[in-house]
């Protein structure tokens, strides 16, 4: 049985001193694909430098997150679309989006960044892999405006109730990615995700090394607990885990298809 990590920062420095070993562990576990978003300028090297040493195995993304959004987004955006010509090797546009939890010093910028990031991803093709933490109505406000022309993606680390959930899957070939939250012992989405999203609306993901699930609690994450993450889906399901295997890799592949040629 096999299954993707569709969100991993294999790239980051907490993996410098046994990255093989952890590709390795994952392919153990039954990762056949992992995709690896950039945060900012400085981090889309460090993840084409990562994808480059594990070829058909990690996959690309360029974009920069919310929190990195400063006053020179702009300088910033105008470089990494330089990278986005012909024959590029990123697979989405990502990690973008809205991030108000800590801050609304830069909201303005969030927000005209994020939408830029919008527009590339209509001109390119690519799908949006979005971070919104407490810009919710924000973000589909934004979306919305463009809803008829977006070519989908992940609204990743999904952790909302059942009338958020309903909100963003009204975005057609949109799908919520689930991660780690999942299997804590307060999350209330084993039972939102049943009541409302079916399961060719979901992907997993682990947001490594960051948020790792039960029974890995408290540890650094790393790819090859995303098994975790499908094993409680399956039981939230009641379907077996290969069922959930197979549905979240044909969506991975509708929403992502250049990590599949």
């Amino acid at each position: 049985m096999n299954f993707i990590d569709t969100h991993t920062h294999l790239d980051g420095e907490e993996f410098d001193a046994d990255r093989n070993l952890v590709i390795e562990r994952a392919q153990e576990a039954g990762v056949s694909k992992v995709f690896v978003p950039a945060i900012d300028m400085k981090s889309v090297k460090t993840v084409l430098d990562t994808c480059q040493r594990y070829p058909g195995y990690a996959y690309p993304m360029i974009g920069l997150h919310p929190e990195e959004v400063r006053a020179d987004w702009s300088s910033v955006l105008d470089e990494m679309h330089q990278m986005l010509k012909p024959g590029h090797p990123f697979i989405a546009i990502g990690e973008v989006g809205l991030d108000y939890y800590w801050s609304r010093e830069f909201e303005h910028e969030q927000l005209q960044a994020f939408e830029r990031q919008v527009e590339w991803s209509i001109e390119t093709r690519l799908p949006l892999m979005i971070h919104c933490r407490k810009g919710q109505n924000e973000m589909v406000k934004l979306l919305n405006q463009y809803r008829d022309q977006l070519p989908g993606g992940v609204f990743h680390c999904f952790t909302g109730n059942e009338k958020e959930a309903e909100e963003l899957l009204q975005f057609n070939n949109f799908v919520l990615g689930i991660g780690g939250v999942l299997t804590f012992k307060k999350s209330h989405l084993p039972e939102v995700l049943p009541a409302v999203v079916p399961l060719d609306r979901i992907v997993i993901e682990t947001d490594s090394p960051y948020m790792a699930p039960v029974p890995m609690r408290g540890k650094r994450n790393e790819s090859a607990y995303v098994k975790y993450v499908l094993e409680r889906l399956a039981l939230a399901y009641g379907v077996d885990d290969s069922e959930v295997a197979e549905a979240t890799n044909a969506n991975a592949e509708r929403i992502f298809p250049l990590a599949f040629k």
